[in-house]
């Protein structure tokens, strides 16, 4: 059984998602993949672990580094849970690009090389939205890209975390998706 919350963020509203193991689930209203993994047997009621959850998003909303959130229940493939364990350990305030985490998956797999568009899908499917930082990853060149919520509110949460430079920009093709 899940269970779910709304929570009304500066960034607009968002779902959030849990069963009796963790956090299953953190999605912007209407973002891409929005509640692809939430079941069909499923309950708005605030469970301990949904209240901690928005908790933790007051914080971070507030602009303070929260801890790392606890208890997750990732639902996703072998390979994408490798890449959002990944994101987990982006540093509050920093970014990493899809290249970076190709390459780190590739050399814990013995591989020559990973594919960066891999990456990125696995990236763009991660189903716990802020907690596991998806928006602190970037493109090579600092494009602002594939992020499920958007990029307006990638770049606004890299900015509550003073992470976004002069050298990030959204790309022409997702201003105009946006």
């Amino acid at each position: 059984m899940q269970y779910t919350k709304q929570y009304s963020s500066p960034l607009g509203n968002l779902l959030l998602a849990a069963d009796e193991q963790g956090l299953t689930g953190l999605w912007f209203e209407g973002a891409k993949y929005f509640a692809a993994t939430l079941a069909d047997d499923q309950e708005e009621k605030d469970t301990p672990i949904l209240e901690a959850a928005s908790r933790w998003l007051d914080a971070y909303f507030a602009g303070k580094r929260p801890e790392p959130f606890q208890p997750l229940h990732i639902l996703g493939t072998d390979f994408q849970k490798t890449v959002w364990e990944i994101l987990r350990q982006i540093p509050y305030g920093q970014t990493t690009t899809y290249q970076a985490i190709a390459r780190q998956i590739a050399a814990q797999r013995g591989l020559d090389h990973m594919s960066s568009q891999a990456v990125g899908s696995a990236v763009g499917r991660n189903p716990i939205s802020i907690i596991i930082p998806c928006h602190r990853v970037i493109g090579t060149n600092g494009s602002l890209t594939g992020y499920a919520g958007g990029v307006k509110k990638k770049a606004a949460l890299l900015k509550l975390e003073q992470a976004y430079t002069d050298e990030m920009f959204i790309p022409e093709k997702e201003e105009l998706a946006a």
